[in-house]
């Protein structure tokens, strides 16, 4: 099977069929998602699903190099494409050149870095040297602090004349695709319309040319987390707790292993 390239993904755009993402960060999930996608992110979200902690910036470059490298030996068909973390891109443009590299090296087919004009000249050194790039604006995790929070962004009129810029500027210097995060849908329709490269939205209606989720998210494995912008297609937390507790239970009652389970 192929996988699918950055010009698959925007011919899917100019035919108007809606593109379909989803985070993955191990080979299981991603042999499980691989066939129903077009795109799997190796988010730096795993900082918060995977690692605990509150925000994405402690995530480093070592984490998402052997994140993508487990991702990409199940993938046979989705497109898949890196977060680069905080500070991988920001300090100069030969750093994210670098960084970039290894993400590709380990298996990602494009990166993906958050900002907007201030961050077009990397995105423009990237792709220059043939590393696809794909650009996030909008509510920004790795600003978290810069914006007080995760927030929703683009209310007023001056936002929202600068997330238009923004995106447009970002394409371009050459990126193939702009998510849009956590912004009002009349906004997010307004980007897209203006843009000839593919939005995926997360939290910014259904005007995009594809959507985002995490895995874990749509799920349900977190049953306290739900945000305005989630649907849970699963609960599986429930259902996880209620396996593992018939199991704890059949251990200690000794009524698991049976002589079905067992070698002779």
């Amino acid at each position: 099977m192929k996988r699918l390239t950055i010009l698959d993904l925007q011919k899917k755009k100019d035919q108007k069929e809606k593109l379909v993402a989803v985070t993955s960060y191990d080979a299981t999930f991603a042999s499980l998602v691989d066939a129903s996608v077009d795109l799997v992110l190796v988010g730096d979200s795993l900082g918060m699903v995977i690692q605990g902690h509150n925000n994405t910036l402690s995530v480093s470059l070592e984490d998402m190099v052997y994140h993508t490298k487990a991702v990409a030996r199940k993938l046979n068909h989705a497109h898949l494409v890196s977060d680069m973390p905080f500070l991988t891109y920001q300090v100069s443009k030969e750093e994210a050149v670098r960084n970039a590299g290894e993400l590709l090296k380990a298996g990602a087919q494009s990166v993906k870095v958050e900002g907007g004009a201030e961050i077009c000249e990397t995105v423009r050194h990237l792709t220059r040297l043939g590393i696809p790039v794909m650009a996030h604006v909008g509510l920004t995790p790795q600003s978290v602090h810069q914006l007080g929070g995760f927030l929703v962004q683009g209310k007023g009129d001056a936002q929202k004349d600068k997330l238009l810029r923004d995106a447009k500027h970002l394409e371009e210097a050459g990126a193939y695709a702009v998510v849009l995060e956590s912004i009002p849908q009349e906004l997010a329709l307004n980007i897209t319309e203006n843009l000839k490269v593919p939005t995926i939205g997360i939290g910014a209606g259904i005007g995009c040319d594809g959507q985002v989720l995490v895995i874990y998210d749509l799920l349900g494995m977190d049953p306290n987390f739900k945000p305005k912008f989630l649907k849970q297609y699963a609960y599986l937390a429930s259902d996880i707790q209620k396996a593992v507790q018939a199991y704890a239970r059949e251990v200690r009652e000794e009524k698991f292993p049976t002589e079905e389970h067992s070698f002779h």
